[in-house]
């Protein structure tokens, strides 16, 4: 299986498709979401427009604008309200929804960011646990994926997901 995790900036990344953890208008934000806008330029934010939406759990694809990835795959998760509101459920639709899309336009690689773990507040070791169990779930029934990495901006979500993968 060809899961890496890397500290690294998202934006930076030459791949297929990173993965924007993005809100429910697609418009931008912050975190995450504001970086990518920000490093992909108004073409992203014109695609967006256009597809209207994306729903939590949901996911959509636009191009990536001026950055070196060649699509963005927006993933709208899920805010944490305690564990009650099937969020570790919607999590998991995030990254499964996404790869279905890599799948669905012939993406080789894909990097994801640790969804809904800043200003969402999903706890970061629940939120990785549910993101590698997924990804290595899925990512054995999706042989067109290549590689799938695992972009963490911090050291603590870095040794977190490292641990999960070596697990």
């Amino acid at each position: 299986m060809k899961i890496e995790v890397l500290r690294e900036d998202i934006t930076t990344l030459d791949v297929d498709a990173i993965v924007n953890a993005a809100n429910k208008t697609l418009r931008g934000g912050g975190g995450v979401d504001g970086a990518i806008h920000r490093a992909g330029g108004k073409e992203i934010l014109e695609e967006c427009k256009k597809i209207g939406g994306c729903e939590t759990g949901e996911a959509v694809i636009t191009t990536a604008g001026k950055m070196p990835a060649h699509h963005v795959i927006h993933t709208v998760g899920p805010v944490w309200n305690g564990g009650e509101n099937n969020e570790d459920e919607l999590l998991q639709n995030c990254y499964k929804n996404s790869l279905q899309v890599a799948v669905e336009h012939d993406l080789k690689t894909i990097a994801f960011p640790n969804i809904s773990t800043g200003v969402y507040g999903f706890p970061k070791e629940r939120a990785a646990r549910v993101a590698v169990e997924t990804v290595e779930q899925k990512f054995g029934y999706k042989p067109s994926i290549e590689k799938v990495f695992f972009i963490c901006f911090d050291m603590e979500n870095y040794d977190l997901y490292e641990g999960m993968i070596k697990e």
